[in-house]
C-alpha cells in the first residue's frame, strides 16, 4: 500500500508539474499538451502538463469529423493492454482523491448486487457522454463539444474549474448555471466517494470504463 500511495502522489505532482500555473491562474500550453496521459487530469487544469485521452478524444470528434483520432485511441489501446485497470489505482490523480476521501470516517457501505448493477452505469456514460453527444454536436451543430469534460468531470471541477475561478476574476464574472451545476455535482461525488470506495471510478468514470475491457488481456491487470 505504501509503495502505491508513493507512485499515486509522484503521478499526480509530475502530470501537474506546473505548478505557476495556479498562481498565475493560466493553462500550460507547451509541446508536452499534445502527450496523452493514462490517467483522468484534465487538460485545464492549471498545474497539467498533458492532457486528458477522454478530453482529447472528444476535441478530436468535433474537431476532425471526417477524420478518426487514430492517435488517442492508439494511445488508449497501449495503456490498456499494458496496464489495464492498474491505471486506475496506480497513475490517476483523481483516483488517490477517491481513496483519501474513502479514509474520512463516517458510513462505509461495501459492494452488494446493487453495486455491481450500478458499476455498470460508468458504460452508458461512455456511450452517451464521451461518443455520442461530440459526434452529434459534431456533425449536426458544427460545434466542439466535450459534453464528458463540460456536464460531468469532477477532476474537472476539482482541478481546473475551482482553481481559475479562484485565480482568475476574469473568469469569475463568467460563472454561472452550468458551474454551479459542476460543484454541486462534484460535492455529491465526494460525499458517495466517502460513503463508498473509490465511488467514481466504480459506477461513473467513462475512462476506467474503457480500461476495463482489457482486464483479461492486460499485461498488469
Amino acid at each position: 500500500m505504501v509503495k502505491r500511495r508513493l507512485v499515486q502522489g509522484t503521478t499526480s505532482v509530475l502530470s501537474n508539474a506546473h505548478l505557476i500555473g495556479f498562481w498565475q491562474g493560466s493553462i500550460y500550453r507547451g509541446s508536452l499538451k499534445g502527450v496523452c496521459l493514462p490517467g483522468l487530469n484534465c487538460y485545464s487544469c492549471p498545474g497539467a502538463v498533458g492532457s486528458c485521452p477522454l478530453g482529447a478524444w472528444q476535441t478530436a470528434l468535433g474537431g476532425t469529423p471526417a477524420k478518426f483520432p487514430w492517435y488517442i485511441v492508439g494511445t488508449l489501446l497501449v495503456y490498456g493492454a499494458l496496464l489495464g485497470r492498474s491505471v486506475c489505482g496506480w497513475l490517476c490523480p483523481f483516483g488517490l482523491c477517491q481513496e483519501l476521501l474513502y479514509k474520512i470516517p463516517g458510513v462505509k457501505l461495501p459492494k452488494s448486487k446493487t453495486t455491481r448493477a450500478a458499476s455498470r452505469v460508468k458504460y452508458l456514460v461512455l456511450a452517451v457522454m464521451v461518443v455520442l453527444l461530440p459526434l452529434y454536436y459534431a456533425l449536426v451543430q458544427g460545434m466542439t463539444v466535450p459534453a464528458f469534460c463540460k456536464y460531468i468531470c469532477p477532476a474537472g471541477t476539482l482541478t481546473a474549474g475551482i482553481p481559475l475561478m479562484v485565480s482568475n476574476a476574469q473568469l469569475r464574472s463568467l460563472m454561472g448555471a452550468l458551474f454551479g451545476w459542476k460543484v454541486g455535482l462534484l460535492l455529491a461525488i465526494v460525499m458517495g466517494c466517502i460513503i463508498f470506495y473509490r465511488a467514481f471510478c466504480r459506477f461513473l468514470c467513462p475512462l476506467g470504463a474503457i480500461y476495463g475491457l482489457f482486464n483479461r488481456v492486460a499485461l498488469l491487470s
